[in-house]
């Protein structure tokens, strides 16, 4: 097993390590290599990364505040599984917070800003257009990112992509389609057509409605897949199985 003993202390060294170690972690979460549910050993762990079990206890910490892992005394750290009740309040959360970024970002407004965001939605439109839905989907969250971004809010920033990451636990069967992606895009120009306009209210509503929009999108995917109610988890959802909007 790999050990330290013997190497001078650098705390900097070890922050470092600790954080590109949890890094690896929670990218094998995100992409369910390691699952749902499943318990997270930190000598195995320790050695598939060829660091010494500080760094992944340490790890583990903060995923556990970041709410990806559960740590229990007898049991050890476990990846969290989350339910639909949970997905549903973790949409509406996301919908305060980005209702409130498009808000700021009406405020602050400028030809900068609001080239750099028709630009991602004319791409969107485009990689629709080509049935590119993988790269609709990245490019999305890059949408979504650049609001909370240009928001000048890193509290709203940080706490938003904290719970993008949580909804990723939820996993599920990989559906046929992206359901009224057309409505989607859309919804992209009203957040656009508010923020040209320096109206930060309308800005506001239309990013509130446009992830509530997104949140009944997903949950009528589930119905069309026949109401199965057990998660399932694959090495990356499909781009029919992610929660956009």
């Amino acid at each position: 097993m790999p050990s330290d003993v013997g190497k001078p202390f650098h705390a900097r060294e070890f922050a470092t390590l600790t954080t590109r170690v949890q890094q690896e972690i929670e990218r094998r979460i995100l992409t369910a290599e390691i699952k749902a549910g499943e318990r997270i050993g930190e000598a195995a762990l320790a050695e598939s990364l060829g660091v010494s079990r500080g760094p992944v206890r340490e790890a583990m910490r903060g995923l556990e505040r970041a709410g990806l892992v559960e740590i229990n005394a007898n049991r050890g750290a476990i990846v969290r599984s989350i339910g639909l009740d949970e997905v549903a309040g973790l949409y509406a959360l996301r919908g305060a917070i980005f209702a409130l970024a498009c808000e700021c970002v009406a405020r602050r407004r400028t030809d900068a800003i609001l080239a750099k965001l028709l630009d991602q939605v004319v791409g969107m439109e485009e990689a629709v257009a080509n049935d590119a839905l993988d790269t609709y989907y990245r490019m999305n969250v890059e949408f979504h990112a650049t609001i909370l971004e240009l928001s000048g809010n890193a509290r709203a920033r940080s706490t938003y992509e904290g719970i993008v990451k949580e909804m990723h636990l939820f996993r599920r069967r990989g559906l046929s389609k992206v359901p009224n992606i057309a409505s989607s895009l859309a919804e992209h120009r009203t957040i656009i057509e508010a923020i040209d306009r320096g109206d930060p209210a309308a800005a506001r509503e239309a990013g509130r409605y446009h992830v509530e929009q997104g949140c009944k999108r997903f949950l009528g995917t589930l119905g069309a897949a026949g109401g199965e109610s057990a998660q399932e988890t694959s090495a990356e959802p499909a781009a029919s199985d992610r929660m956009t909007g």
